[in-house]
């Protein structure tokens, strides 16, 4: 979920229950290293570090990032240099350790199983993301936003310490050139005598077609499948056809959006079924239509172990005890090109319109074939002339929003940049957001127990299987 919304805490209070706890990899390491500038409160982020099996990487990490006292409200974040298709090892190291630290903490205190999710689209990071996830025990592995044909090959043979490699999605390359993302543990410090296990496989599916290809041309195992519908938070996959839209702007899904679940059962794979899904009831649906249970997000998003601010969470939930608030699928904002939802809520003051464009985080640029023959990169959310000068086109630009730096911002991680602003926050939830005033009765903030209390009340059946 989102940026760190779906956190370690979060996950561990979902795992501790008997039920998988799923920690958002996304800009973990942009996280992480924040979480050390503010000062590590508790000394959480300390205390995984220490657990660490590449010696010498915790003490080079807490030299650079760490502000015991934390940084004063008026001085911006330091910043992990950008990604690239090839960067340093030790830029390497802080996205192993701050996977390895999220998982970790996720995992502490129980012995039941914890996964982690990653977005396909954001592809240079996730290499040694899952290597760090690995190192600490990770169980599952969940992807969306795109098709993660090659991550099944990447866990095989990171689980033995090897090389690992995936094609790297590059525009303008010539017929038949291709280039790769590679990580070999050997550079960044991996020790072979550590033994580590491979997580199981889960991609996010919108389509049965999706699911029979990844079952049968993934280069390695995939363990089941994730099915989300369109109403779900975050991006969405784009609707089948020539797209048509309603009076809102907003993509109109039908029939050939709507995944066929016996079709997918004879795939002999478990799945779980995800995107307005958060009820006993629409469980108990699930199970009859042979899923192995639900995934749910936007319930668990607003409770109080999640990562948005407590103010953000207050804001939208008294919103929504009054019947003012509203999800938008937005076809722009996102610069991926995917359908991207949007919260708006009464009171909401952040007005993204005034905010100066920047790219300074980079984790959604796509990488390009540059004239001289190096790769480039760009993205539909950065200056406008910037992009265009690197090759895009200037409609690509039209609505797009820094989802990188706004999503830190509604984890209370925002930017102060040099104008002084602060970097807006833009919040996602999923379609069912709508409707929890139903569940709240009233309350205006409730535990991921709570929410477990609920999907697990007698209209369902006998220890489903849930995931948050």
């Amino acid at each position: 979920m989102g940026i760190a919304v779906s956190n370690w805490r979060l996950a561990n209070a979902v795992s501790s229950r008997g039920q998988l706890g799923v920690v958002s990899g996304t800009a973990i390491d942009t996280v992480f290293v924040r979480r050390l500038q503010d000062g590590d409160i508790g000394g959480h982020m300390r205390r995984a570090m220490e657990r660490f099996p590449i010696a010498g990487v915790a003490e080079a990490v807490l030299e650079r990032y760490f502000r015991p006292e934390g940084k004063p409200a008026s001085e911006p974040y330091k910043l992990l240099p950008v990604y690239k298709q090839t960067v340093s090892a030790m830029r390497a190291q802080i996205t192993m350790m701050a996977n390895f630290v999220e998982v970790w903490l996720a995992k502490e205190g129980h012995g039941n199983p914890v996964g982690l999710n990653l977005l396909t689209k954001i592809q240079m990071p996730n290499i040694a993301s899952l290597y760090g996830a690995m190192m600490a025990g990770v169980d599952y592995v969940i992807m969306g936003a795109g098709i993660p044909r090659e991550i099944p090959g990447v866990l095989d043979a990171l689980a033995e310490h090897k090389p690992a490699s995936m094609r790297f999605d590059v525009e303008g390359l010539a017929s038949g050139e291709v280039e790769y993302l590679t990580l070999d543990p050997a550079t960044v410090g991996g020790d072979p005598s550590i033994p580590i296990k491979r997580p199981m496989f889960l991609p996010i599916i919108s389509a049965n077609s999706l699911a029979i290809t990844l079952a049968r041309k993934a280069n390695g195992r995939v363990d089941g499948f994730v099915v989300e519908g369109w109403t779900a938070g975050g991006h969405n996959a784009p609707p089948r056809g020539t797209p048509t839209f309603n009076e809102r702007g907003e993509p109109i899904y039908g029939e050939r959006d709507i995944v066929d679940l016996a079709k997918l059962a004879e795939l002999g794979l478990p799945f779980w079924v995800a995107g307005s899904e958060g009820s006993p009831e629409r469980l108990k649906a699930a199970l009859d239509h042979g899923a192995a249970g639900i995934q749910v997000g936007t319930l668990f998003a607003f409770a109080d172990e999640s990562g948005f601010t407590a103010a953000l969470k207050h804001d939208v939930l008294t919103s929504a005890l009054r019947g003012k608030v509203d999800v938008l699928t937005d076809a722009h904002a996102s610069p991926t090109g995917y359908p991207f939802k949007v919260v708006r809520y009464e009171g909401d003051a952040n007005d993204a319109s005034k905010r100066k464009r920047i790219c300074d985080l980079g984790y959604l640029r796509n990488a390009y074939k540059r004239d001289d023959g190096r790769l480039g990169y760009r993205c539909a959310s950065e200056p406008v002339d910037d992009y265009v000068q690197k090759g895009g086109l200037e409609a690509e630009t039209v609505g797009r929003r820094c989802l990188c730096n706004a999503l830190e911002a509604n984890i209370g991680q925002a930017q102060h940049q040099k104008d002084g602003m602060d970097e807006p926050p833009l919040l996602t939830s999923g379609d069912d957001l709508m409707h929890i005033a139903t569940y709240l009765a009233g309350r205006d903030r409730y535990t991921a127990g709570d929410v477990l209390d609920y999907l697990l009340s007698p209209i369902a059946a006998a220890a489903p299987s849930t995931s948050a």
